[in-house]
């Protein structure tokens, strides 16, 4: 179960091993591109297309349709990976139950954005988790972890990248110890858990007042989606790119704009500034700096 190319690498691990993939369930087919006549197709469809998988698209995962195509595939057990909340009747299903791959160091990072909060955060390592499914979302027994070090310049899809990989191989040693009757779980510590809320407008708005440090870190954990977002000439405008100018001083207030409107623009932070690198103004197109500053005039 999974939809996203996150997914994928997991899937064409146990394919590849020679696991009896008996069904591939995603997300349902949608209309997107240029007039939204497309007709778009998960990154995990394409694959179990190509490879001759059984697909289930199902809309309402508790349809009575749905639970009876599921429960004729005769499943011994389900992976999850990048797919959305299931209900119990699906989740206790197999004889082995279901096993979801996270991407933190369960207990932390539990919830929808774990890679970006962690990168956020400014942590220096993170990793993966597979788990068994229970009510409550990340919290069902620990079966195995594996850690993965975020580089200093790292930003979450530099992480994501390199954890779709890493997930993979979790998952093939998570199916072949359930395979081989190896299972040992450890429950996981209520003491330690810390939680990583879904994104929205709200909190990818770049607060100026925190270090240069920390705002470099929601940038890049931001990148390269949703991305963050500050105001420019009173415009919405999304930072792709910036780069800390740590060693500047200033008495402005945090969020103060420095331009020479030809090579550089700063944005003041608490304790010194950031240099933006690459922007998305609304209404315009991806840009570096000076290319940006060369067609746009600041009122600075």
């Amino acid at each position: 179960m999974g939809t996203p190319d996150f997914a994928v690498p997991s899937l064409k691990i146990l394919h590849e091993n020679n696991f009896d993939i008996v069904g591939v369930i995603t997300a349902t087919d949608k209309h997107g591109g240029r007039g939204g006549k497309q007709l778009i197709t998960s990154a995990v469809k394409k694959y179990a297309v190509e490879h001759n998988l059984p697909v289930l698209q199902p809309k309402n995962l508790k349809a009575p349709a749905f639970i009876e195509e599921l429960k004729a595939l005769k499943a011994d057990l389900q992976i999850v990976v990048a797919f959305r909340m299931l209900p119990e009747i699906v989740w206790n299903m197999p004889a082995h139950g279901t096993y979801n791959l996270h991407g933190s160091l369960l207990p932390k990072y539990r919830g929808a954005a774990p890679i970006h909060w962690a990168v956020i955060n400014g942590e220096k390592e993170t990793g993966v988790t597979s788990f068994k499914l229970k009510h409550a979302i990340d919290t069902g027994d620990l079966l195995f972890q594996e850690k993965l070090a975020i580089e200093a310049q790292d930003t979450t899809g530099d992480v994501h990248d390199k954890m779709m990989h890493l997930g993979a191989e979790v998952i093939l040693k998570t199916v072949q110890a359930v395979a081989n009757d190896q299972i040992v779980l450890k429950k996981q510590s209520e003491t330690d858990a810390s939680h990583a809320p879904k994104l929205n407008r709200d909190n990818c708005k770049i607060d100026f007042t925190k270090s240069t440090p920390e705002v470099i870190n929601f940038i890049r954990g931001l990148s390269p989606f949703p991305l963050a977002w500050t105001t420019l000439d009173f415009k919405e405008t999304k930072i792709i790119e910036a780069e800390a100018e740590e060693l500047f001083t200033h008495k402005y207030y945090p969020g103060t704009m420095l331009s020479d409107n030809k090579t550089y623009l700063y944005y003041c932070t608490q304790d010194s500034a950031i240099s933006i690198l690459k922007l998305k103004m609304s209404g315009k197109k991806v840009m570096d700096i000076k290319s940006f500053l060369n067609g746009y005039k600041l009122p600075i």
